[in-house]
């Protein structure tokens, strides 16, 4: 069977049957584990609600909850889409189907490079915060590009191993973090915090009314990078139609519920009066602070420990998102075929997780060369463009899923509200969030100067280099340009 530019309808059983196909088991809660896992709770507790609190001010607790309701609605599209197309390219797929194959081809590499300079971010977190245990425990400086490798040598080969595995590692690391926090919050709430239990920092005044609420929206919907992956997994999961939705909404879901209590937590244990104050003066030792006050320094030591799972588990995650992108380029001819060979016993993209994890040793070994920090000019100068490009993505895909459904038929049980208006408000709320994040890009990146333009150019020009591949493949190879995006629709 042939296909044409225009969506496949649904129930047409259309398969690229020989194809290769990635494979797995999980259910919803070990594919949520892994795709929030991948959010990073404990980093994004520690390091992104501290600055949300010192530039925006006390409503930062409310902004966390607006960002979730915003991506909520975008949970709403997503789902829809996750339950009719199945590839593990996700973003590709859904924009490719709603928008055609040059966007969508666009989508892929913008996708595929922004995980991938993200997984390499994470490494240099490992680096950065293994130094500091390793200290504490044995008086010694070790450097950081060793933790960093360590972690990228586990990583390969969790990505060469079925993805239960992973998805176990990420459970472990997920419970961990979420334990420590809780931790922090029983004796905050039990004792009512510096000024009782105040719920203040939610009203709209709070959350909309301070100087910097531009910037502190820009922060909290980068804290959320992640949970959109789900629908990557969707070859890998066991009956995926009701797999992948659920993964979805547990994953945005908890995300959105657990960032906002915790930010809420931390402003209870400073108070009202006190919490930027505290978050400007130390926004790195903010977290630290609260949990030595409340319950005491072994705390503190298990936290710190614990960021470094954290940004294992971020790393795993990623790198694993960022491999199945290739695998999918590679089986879509875009890239070499060899990306698409899959194990034959771990059914997992063995090839493509072997390159990642190539180009992540290229490249820490070059920053290592270099003299680079592994936070200031690793974490951040890495993940900070990449942040950007999955918001960016993420409302393209929020348009694609409205055109698409505007144009197929939709009498399949599928509502207006699921389809169009949900849809349409998440690419407003994302759309506004993208240039929030552009506008304020200095925050994540903690540059003020030329290079922030050389990395706010990755995006573009990433995204160029699949509409002209995609372009190339029209016009050169027309019978593989007709099957893009095209792996399985329901």
């Amino acid at each position: 069977m042939t296909y044409s530019e225009q969506a496949t309808p649904a129930g047409s059983g259309a398969t690229k049957s020989s194809t290769p196909h990635i494979q797995g088991r999980m259910g919803p809660f070990e594919l949520a584990f892994f795709v929030v896992a991948a959010a990073g709770p404990l980093l994004v507790v520690a390091g992104f609600a501290p600055l949300a609190f010192m530039i925006g001010g006390i409503g930062a607790p409310g902004a966390q909850l607006v960002a979730g309701i915003v991506l909520l609605l975008f949970a709403v599209g997503l789902t829809r889409m996750a339950l009719r197309i199945k590839n593990a390219g996700a973003f590709y797929s859904y924009i490719g189907q709603g928008l055609g194959r040059p966007v969508g081809g666009g989508a892929a590499t913008l996708a595929m490079a922004a995980y991938s300079v993200i997984a390499i971010g994470q490494l240099g977190a490992v680096g950065a915060f293994a130094a500091v245990p390793v200290k504490d425990a044995l008086g010694i400086d070790v450097p950081w590009p060793v933790f960093s490798f360590a972690a990228l040598a586990i990583v390969v080969y969790l990505g060469h191993r079925q993805i239960s595995l992973s998805a176990k590692v990420l459970g472990v690391a997920l419970l961990s973090e979420a334990v420590i926090l809780l931790v922090l919050a029983a004796p905050v709430l039990w004792q009512g915090g510096a000024d009782g239990l105040d719920v203040s920092s939610f009203s709209p005044s709070a959350i909309f009314a301070g100087g910097g609420t531009g910037a502190m929206f820009a922060i909290v919907f980068g804290a959320f990078i992640g949970f959109e992956s789900t629908a990557i997994y969707s070859e890998e999961a066991r009956d995926p139609e009701r797999t992948v939705p659920r993964a979805v909404y547990l994953a945005v879901g908890f995300l959105a519920l657990f960032y906002t209590f915790m930010a809420w937590v931390v402003y209870v244990a400073y108070g009202k009066a006190s919490i930027v104050d505290a978050a400007t003066a130390d926004p790195v030792g903010l977290v630290f602070a609260a949990t030595e006050k409340y319950v005491g320094h072994g705390a503190v030591v298990v936290m710190e420990i614990l960021l470094v799972t954290s940004a294992f588990a971020s790393t795993l995650a990623f790198h694993n998102t960022a491999s199945r992108y290739l695998f999918t380029l590679g089986r879509e001819k875009m890239l070499p075929g060899g990306l698409a060979r899959v194990h034959p016993k771990h059914r997992s993209p063995y090839v493509a997780s072997a390159v990642q994890g190539t180009i992540g040793l290229v490249a820490i070994t070059a920053f290592m060369l270099a003299g680079a920090d592994p936070y200031l000019q690793v974490f951040l100068l890495m993940v900070a463009p990449g942040v950007l490009a999955v918001i960016v993505l993420q409302a393209l895909c929020s348009l694609a899923i409205a055109v698409y459904f505007n144009r197929v038929n939709t009498a399949h049980g599928l509502s207006v509200w699921s389809t169009a208006v949900a849809p349409l408000l998440s690419l407003i709320g994302l759309g506004v969030a993208s240039w929030l994040v552009a506008r304020n890009f200095d925050l994540l990146s903690g540059r003020t100067d030329w290079v922030n333009y050389l990395l706010l150019s990755f995006i573009p020009l990433a995204f160029l280099v699949g509409t002209v591949r995609s372009l190339q493949l029209r016009r050169g190879r027309p019978e593989v340009y007709a099957q893009l995006t095209k792996t399985e629709v329901f």
